[in-house]
């Protein structure tokens, strides 16, 4: 896992004034002797002769094009061999000594295949008619002297239509006998401009990597593609088309001294091939330190005691190897071509992603930089791509998904930064704005969660039910710090947002965190109740566990997804989620909500038209409800639904109210849960003795076809709560807003209470009911719904409402009480 002083980022991003380098492969010993290469050195002369190289090597057969093919092949093994292992004991030796002092090696390189060129340049211009070659290696077999005779070497503009491949076309490779086209010349030529990156894979070795890295470049660049447009324009007027397409190596036989020409490839390919490797492993072993590839990549975090990364150069070279056999270098370079056009692409698309993502940070100092360059970038890459090779294209690009994927999972959190959270921040801002509540309507209305949570040890049940009942919408954990900000030296509430996310993530929920600072509890859910979401995203519904003297239970030491290593640290080195939340409230503790201020919130959020709901019991809910998974099991759960007021006196429609609709609505939106498949709905009416069986039972089943909710129907007989009263003059008509005794408002309670249970199977029914003998075998209840009454209008009488409520809950397990106020269905087309 990445660290904060990640390697990769020292040595990729940074070098500035300030920055120390480590010393184990981003920089030699102590970070600043190793950054002593000018621009020039470190930037130009790399890129530069990383540009020339490739292409040089591509075409190195010609050094033994007059040999045979067994001497060909063993001159070319050795050859390369001794190239390959002088670089490698080079920089595996000594790598930091090898890049600054490699400066000097690559300029001389680099002036000695400069002084080839002019060679070239100067026998063209100056000698006279060629003199015959020989013989030329043909792809059909040798072909005499006298049949191919070599243009002149003056300049001459009668040779130049001749090698206007408009006119004549494309020929054949005489080294593999495939017929060239404009793809596979690109394949071949793209190698030599590939350099780009050389300088500035050794950014930890510059003076000023934010300087000589831009400059470098454009000037490395800039310097090649002169040499290479002098070059082809001085061929194309002093040699013969047939000569150009027969002997690849036609620069040896008209140069003016032609073992210039094999110093000269020798020289830059040895520089070029030392910068590479040395570029190359300082990444591998940046990468391996990060820990992003796992045991793939840790035989190179291996550094000698100077900080030299050895074990990284072995293992780049041991890889470069590999490509380099696999066979002719022609059919190589189309592949090597795609691999460079997909890192092209990748940069250009990082830029496009910074560009359109509007990061103020990102400025780039290059005048004619826009998103248009970026977009015309991706989109020549990849189309060349496939121009060149289809299959390796799409390999490629498939590789590359793969590679993001890995470093996705596996990479962890990170000092650099991440463009998708950019872009992410972006499009949700011009989203927001765009979501427009006046366009609300009840056909696309979707729950929307804020949950107080005091401590979530005990409530962790909870949590997790709230994550599933928001079927896809907005859910806020929030939780109010009692204090006073005029007291504090500094805000508590800024540091414990780290636990609560880490909260979020251990527990698997979709959810935002919001936090607040306030005197009292009530005065913070008013806060949150307020402030929390953002635009048309905001908690439509209060969600609060209930009020009672149940010991609060610590889940955290019960769940597997919370267990602790021995010494309280996470992998990281962080704390532990135990250590970041307090302990549950001990029994007989003082609260920090009094029974007053609860029920008063629950009053405050219906005055600001929120729905609530009052969570009991939710830690006897089955483990396998709240998984993840489907839900299926051999036990069998009901889920029960009671769209009435139970705590009024009388029967009548209640499941038609708005209210009740509600409780439909969350019972049905638990049943579209993975995990709550194979429960089934259950619906309860409640009949007076004066009304008759089936008419009730036939409205609803008529509303729940035309809501598309599947459910079974049950009718009940509740003869103590339906013969009680005669019709009330109040306004809610039941006993929490009537002046009807205590007592008798306690022993409607009780009665109702004792109804519930019957039809659970929990205990024998209540009296007048009719299944008030022993409850029939079956599955059990696993969640209750029930109608939650209006809070009474006096203060006064918070606690007695409290205290029907707790007698309606009583033993009945997991239970949500639930008040709705907004409507959530439609019938209307």
């Amino acid at each position: 896992m990445a660290s904060e002083n990640s390697p990769l980022l020292a040595y990729r991003l940074l070098g500035e004034e300030g920055v120390a380098f480590p010393a184990n492969g981003a920089g030699g010993l102590g970070g600043e002797s190793a950054r002593k290469l000018s621009t020039f050195l470190g930037v130009v002369v790399p890129t530069v002769l990383s540009m020339f190289s490739i292409v040089v090597f591509l075409r190195i057969g010609f050094v033994v094009g007059h040999a045979g093919l067994l001497q060909a092949l063993a001159m070319l093994l050795v050859a390369y061999f001794i190239l390959a292992l002088t670089v490698l004991s080079v920089c595996a030796i000594a790598t930091n000594g090898a890049v600054r002092g490699g400066g000097a090696y690559c300029l001389e390189g680099k002036t000695v295949y400069t002084g080839v060129g002019g060679d070239e340049e100067l026998s063209q211009t100056v000698m006279g008619q060629g003199e015959g070659l020989g013989e030329f290696g043909g792809g059909n077999g040798v072909v005499e002297c006298e049949e191919r005779v070599a243009g002149p070497r003056r300049l001459d503009h009668r040779v130049l239509p001749g090698n206007n491949p408009s006119s004549a076309g494309y020929a054949k490779d005489y080294t593999t006998g495939a017929m060239m086209t404009f793809a596979s010349v690109f394949a071949v030529l793209f190698n030599g401009c590939t350099g780009i990156m050389a300088g500035a894979n050794m950014s930890g070795e510059l003076k000023d990597p934010s300087r000589a890295i831009p400059l470098g470049t454009i000037v490395a660049v800039a310097y090649t593609f002169f040499i290479y447009i002098l070059l082809f324009f001085l061929s194309s007027f002093t040699c013969d088309r047939i000569l150009l397409q027969e002997d690849y190596g036609f620069f040896r036989a008209i140069s003016l001294w032609p073992p210039l020409v094999l110093i000269g490839i020798y020289a830059t390919s040895i520089s070029a091939s030392m910068s590479s490797l040395i570029g190359a492993s300082r990444i591998l072993h940046a990468l391996a330190q990060d820990d992003l590839f796992g045991m793939i990549l840790a035989p190179a975090k291996v550094v000698s005691q100077g900080g030299n990364p050895w074990g990284a150069v072995l293992y780049s070279w041991g890889l470069v190897q590999l490509v380099l056999l696999v066979g002719k270098l022609n059919t190589l370079a189309a592949v090597v071509t795609v691999f460079y056009l997909v890192a092209y692409a990748a940069v250009d698309l990082s830029c496009l992603s910074l560009e359109w993502a509007s990061a103020p940070n990102f400025r780039p100092t290059f005048s004619l930089f826009s998103w248009h360059t970026c977009l015309l970038g991706v989109a020549s890459c990849l189309l060349m791509m496939f121009l060149i090779s289809p299959g390796a294209a799409g390999g490629s690009l498939l590789l590359m998904g793969l590679l993001c994927g890995l470093l996705t999972a596996r990479g962890g959190p990170s000092s650099w930064g991440y463009v998708s959270q950019a872009l992410l921040f972006h499009q949700v801002r011009k989203y927001l704005l765009r979501l427009d509540v006046r366009k609300d309507h009840v056909k696309f209305w979707r729950p929307q969660l804020l949950l107080l949570v005091g401590n979530p040890r005990g409530a962790l049940p909870l949590l997790r039910l709230a994550n599933q009942l928001k079927k896809g919408g907005l859910y806020v954990l929030g939780h109010v710090t009692l204090g006073d900000l005029d007291c504090l030296p500094s805000d508590p509430v800024q540091p414990q947002y780290g636990a609560w996310l880490s909260l979020v993530d251990r527990a698997q929920v979709k959810a935002f965190v919001d936090l607040t600072l306030s005197p009292s509890v009530r005065q913070g859910a008013q806060h949150l109740l307020r402030i929390s979401g953002l635009g048309g995203m905001k908690p439509n519904t209060l969600v609060l566990g209930f009020y009672d003297d149940a010991v609060p239970q610590d889940h955290f030491l019960t769940d597997p997804a919370f267990s602790e290593p021995a010494n309280g640290t996470q992998e990281g080195g962080s704390p532990a989620l135990s250590t970041l939340f307090p302990p549950p409230r001990a029994p007989g503790s003082p609260r920090a909500l009094s029974p007053q201020d609860y029920v008063a919130t629950v009053v405050d959020a219906l005055k600001m038209n929120k729905n609530v709901v009052l969570a009991r019991a939710c830690g006897a809910l089955p483990p396998e409800r709240l998984s993840r998974g489907s839900g299926s099991t051999s036990q069998q759960h009901h889920v029960d639904v009671w769209p009435l007021n139970l705590l009024r006196p009388r029967g009548g429609p209640g499941y038609v109210d708005v209210c009740g609709l509600f409780l439909l609505q969350m019972a049905t939106i638990l049943g579209m849960v993975p995990a709550w498949h194979s429960a089934r709905l259950r619906i309860f009416l409640c009949l007076g003795p004066q009304e008759a069986p089936g008419a009730a039972e036939g409205r609803l089943r008529a509303l729940l076809s035309q809501l598309r909710i599947r459910a079974e129907v049950q009718e009940v007989v509740w003869g103590d709560g339906a013969g009680s009263g005669q019709p009330e003059e109040e306004e809610e008509g039941d006993f929490v807003n009537s002046r009807r005794g205590d007592s008798e408002a306690e022993a409607l309670a009780c009665s109702a209470n004792c109804l519930v249970r019957a039809q659970q199977g929990r205990g024998r029914g209540g009296p007048g009911g009719p299944e008030g003998g022993d409850g029939e075998e079956g599955p059990t209840t696993a969640l209750t719904f029930l109608y939650l009454p209006r809070p009474p209008a006096d203060p006064a009488r918070y606690p007695h409402y409290l205290a029907l409520l707790e007698i309606l809950s009583r033993d009945l397990g997991p239970t949500l009480l639930i008040h709705g106020v907004t409507p959530v269905t439609c019938t209307d087309l």
